[in-house]
């Protein structure tokens, strides 16, 4: 059974290389995710979502920076900032509960300003 750190590192080398399929595998069905525009609720909803972010950071340039990670049996939460073609991300954290190898829930927030 893969640990909450196997799952939150698994789960961020997949978004680094752009693997939807692999992003979309982390989370248990019916998973939650939070995020300032609302809930999403299962893979179909949770889908848009990365897909615009993979869209987004695959631009050239972009940069990201974990600045925290920690874990506490099955919660992470890392704090990080980036910078891509189109937007400053100041401050962005998420907060994730695994339970039996998959994310159950997250929570997204973040200080982002467009640019231009």
């Amino acid at each position: 059974m893969a640990t909450t750190k196997d799952v939150l590192d698994r789960h961020l080398e997949f978004f680094g290389e752009g693997d939807l399929k692999g992003i979309l595998s982390d989370y248990a069905p019916g998973a939650v995710l939070f995020t300032p525009d609302g809930p999403l609720r299962g893979a179909d909803a949770i889908r848009p979502f990365f897909e615009a972010l993979i869209a987004e950071f695959g631009k050239p340039d972009s940069a990201f920076r974990m600045k925290h990670q920690s874990v506490e049996g099955d919660h992470a939460y890392i704090v990080w900032t980036a910078e891509t073609a189109d937007n400053v991300y100041e401050l962005g954290t998420d907060m994730f509960v695994v339970r039996d190898g998959k994310i159950v829930a997250q929570s997204f927030a973040g200080k982002i300003t467009p640019k231009g």
